[in-house]
């Protein structure tokens, strides 16, 4: 069932008592309940972060296998360990900076439904991509890649979030329509794929710059289903308007 879902990856920020503190801000928005809130926040503060109120935490990454010699990986059976619900796989920053690839990716989606976490797939076109009008067909190519080789039952499992690269902390930001035409095509993509019962379904989200300015225009759009959003995540003020922006 489609799920309005507000997503904050805090990257690389905030040490552990710092996003305790940050939590527990969360925590005192007022948020609606048809409204999820997840935090995707760094691995070292997992533990201190689950249980500490009603916002669902994941993790931002995750290794292909479950154990062994993979020194500073995370392996699923760690998340599971910790009550983690979510991770995240293919954020824009582990495909560009960290060269994951499709077929990579589709072994961590495989290895997170396989214990059952819920991964948020990420993906989405660079400037180039964009101004020379491939950005449809880009994006198609990394569904069919990375996340078409799922069983119907386990794309269930799954929320999309198509981050378009060049408006990720740029300040840039897709026009309402330009995420609404994406959104659209990627839900007639699930659809031609997995049939319209999954694609009305699935929750796909939008991640570019999503501010408590722009959030409630872009989240009016019939396909776009919430937000991944970054530094505004940091922000419990913030971050609460754009879980109320729906």
């Amino acid at each position: 069932m489609r799920r309005n879902i507000a997503a904050g990856n805090w990257k690389m920020n905030t040490t552990v008592s710092e996003g305790v503190e940050l939590i527990k801000e969360l925590e005192k928005q007022s948020i609606p309940s048809d409204v999820e809130m997840i935090i995707c926040a760094p691995a070292t503060h997992l533990s201190s972060l689950v249980g500490c109120g009603e916002i669902q935490i994941g993790g931002q990454n995750i290794y292909m296998q479950d154990k062994g010699a993979f020194t500073g990986e995370i392996s699923p059976l760690m998340l599971v360990d910790l009550g983690v619900e979510y991770v995240l796989v293919g954020h824009s920053e582990r495909r560009e900076l960290f060269s994951e690839d499709d077929q990579i990716l589709a072994q961590k989606l495989n290895k997170a439904l396989e214990h059952n976490l819920k991964p948020i797939f990420c993906f989405g076109e660079p400037l180039n991509i964009r101004k020379e009008g491939s950005h449809i067909s880009y994006v198609q190519k990394q569904l069919e890649n990375g996340l078409f080789h799922l069983s119907e039952e386990e794309l269930g499992d799954v929320v999309l979030a198509y981050e378009p690269i060049w408006a990720i902390g740029t300040g840039e930001t897709a026009s309402p329509d330009q995420a609404q035409e994406m959104h659209a095509s990627i839900r007639k993509s699930i659809e031609n794929k997995y049939g319209k019962v999954a694609a009305d379904n699935i929750s796909i989200l939008y991640g570019g710059s999503v501010k408590p300015t722009n959030a409630e225009e872009i989240f009016a759009k019939p396909d776009v289903d919430g937000g991944l959003v970054g530094g505004a995540s940091l922000d419990a003020e913030g971050f609460g308007k754009i879980a109320n922006s729906f």
